[in-house]
């Protein structure tokens, strides 16, 4: 598969494109734990963090919390200057900025963290569209957020051929869910994760996914 095989595309953006230095994301759960009351091991924090295990808010209750309270503590423990500044672009998700097609992204990082790190890694210009998820408009994998960006993107999948890539079960669900093309970017592997998510492409990164297409 080559880039332009696409007529649209739609990207996860945290664990998919730009990912956050392990550093900070111990300190941010070290300073929630602090008010919360609870030391969260590394797996815990890992799991949260990218969403290893299915829906963080199940998972958090398994843990004893109360979701809602969770995530209040978290965003206001976290600074987004800070949490942009530990973001770094992943080398292989840079072919996005040659992309000659439509390009959305469908993200559940809120604005307040997600414009930061696009700013400061100067690739908020790679997109046309970007779209985040929230409770009235949906988690993936619900797909509204994603038939929203791409009635932003002014795009059918009736008749374009799109694709949503992310590193997430959720993103391929909500791929498939929008009557789209999944690629699951698996950044962490199966054993951390638990089980192996299937996509319509399956890769470790994305250069895999070119050049296993260049050489087929």
């Amino acid at each position: 598969m080559q880039p332009e095989a696409y007529d649209f595309w739609l990207l996860d953006l945290d664990g998919t494109i730009v990912d956050t230095e392990w550093a900070y994301t111990r300190e941010v759960f070290d300073a929630v734990g602090e008010q919360l009351g609870y030391a969260f091991s590394d797996r815990e924090a890992r799991a949260l963090w990218h969403g290893l295990l299915g829906s963080r808010d199940a998972y958090l209750e398994e843990l004893g919390f109360e979701p809602v309270e969770f995530w209040e503590t978290f965003h206001a423990v976290e600074d987004p200057q800070e949490r942009a500044e530990a973001t770094y672009l992943h080398e292989d998700a840079a072919f996005v900025a040659d992309l000659d097609v439509p390009v959305g992204v469908v993200t559940h990082s809120q604005p307040f963290l997600a414009d930061p790190v696009m700013a400061n890694l100067d690739i908020a210009d790679w997109f046309d569209t970007v779209v985040t998820c929230s409770s009235e408009l949906g988690w993936k994998p619900d797909p509204t957020p994603l038939q929203v960006a791409m009635d932003d993107l002014g795009v059918d999948p009736q008749s374009a051929r799109g694709v949503m890539a992310g590193d997430a079960d959720t993103d391929v669900g909500a791929a498939w869910n929008a009557g789209l093309d999944a690629i699951h970017v698996e950044r962490h592997g199966a054993c951390e994760r638990g089980k192996c998510v299937l996509g319509d492409y399956r890769v470790a990164d994305f250069s895999e996914l070119f050049s296993r297409s260049a050489s087929d």
